[in-house]
């Protein structure tokens, strides 16, 4: 008889292990020396309206000089569009705000850089004014259209670097998102310019969108690193897609009369 060799077993090659790759990630571990000032200087103005108020028998003159005014604005006083986010109308509204910018602004400060994180929270500001220019005609005051903008910067910034904080980033989503929703249902109550708000959280998305960090992954000098793949071309781009369709929402105001 014949006999039929045994099939020949070979033993499965295992996979190649998978090996971690260091990657270097640097930020910026200073003081957040611009939410200080920020902080400083909107309470230093509150304590010039304080004062106005004692001196002058309840004149707020910085708030006559430079809150959101429709008529005065209309009138060419365009630097309304800015200045109320320095002006508060009560202790409770400015502890509020300053808590939120403490809260928020350091830890943006130090992922976006100095001189990012000021032009976000100018924009922010300028979009919630001209929001609330276009929208109601109701006089308005407050850091809360600049402040909404940093918590729609930060949504975006936890959204494009999931990397960064892994499974923790959905929990951190839905946390801002609720606060979101829970002070914009807040700002339903009368004598809070909600429409300040929106603004706010519109310009500070769209910036945030094209000109925040974006972190990748990319070669250096060190090997690999964990680098920002933006350039100061997104940040310009992303002021002038943001400022520039509020400014030209202004305009239209304008020329409508």
């Amino acid at each position: 008889m014949n006999s039929t060799p045994p099939p020949e077993y070979e033993t499965p090659t295992p996979p190649p292990e998978q090996t971690q790759v260091p990657v270097a990630f640097h930020i910026n571990k200073g003081k957040p020396w611009v939410t200080y000032t920020l902080m400083g200087v909107t309470i230093f103005i509150y304590a010039l309206q304080l004062l106005s108020q004692y001196l002058f028998k309840n004149y707020d003159f910085p708030y006559l000089l430079g809150g959101k005014i429709n008529s005065l604005i209309l009138a060419g006083q365009v630097w309304r569009l800015i200045t109320p986010m320095f002006l508060h109308g009560s202790i409770l509204h400015i502890a509020f705000n300053m808590y939120a910018l403490f809260t928020i602004g350091p830890g943006l400060e130090q992922f976006y850089g100095k001189k990012r994180y000021l032009l976000l929270y100018f924009i922010s500001g300028y979009c919630g004014n001209v929001f609330s220019f276009i929208f109601t005609t109701a006089n308005s005051i407050g850091a809360s259209t600049a402040i909404f903008g940093l918590v729609a910067a930060e949504i975006v910034f936890i959204y494009r670097n999931r990397i960064l904080f892994g499974n923790r980033s959905k929990n951190m989503l839905l946390n801002l998102g609720f606060v979101v929703i829970v002070n914009l249902a807040l700002g339903l109550q009368p004598g809070i310019d909600n429409w300040g708000h929106l603004g706010g959280l519109a310009g500070g998305l769209l910036f945030a969108w094209f000109a925040g960090p974006h972190y990748k992954v990319m070669p250096s000098q060190m090997g690999l690193e964990l680098k920002d793949a933006n350039t100061n071309h997104d940040v310009v781009w992303g002021t002038l897609l943001s400022a520039g369709l509020f400014t030209a929402i202004v305009i239209g105001r304008f020329l409508a009369g």
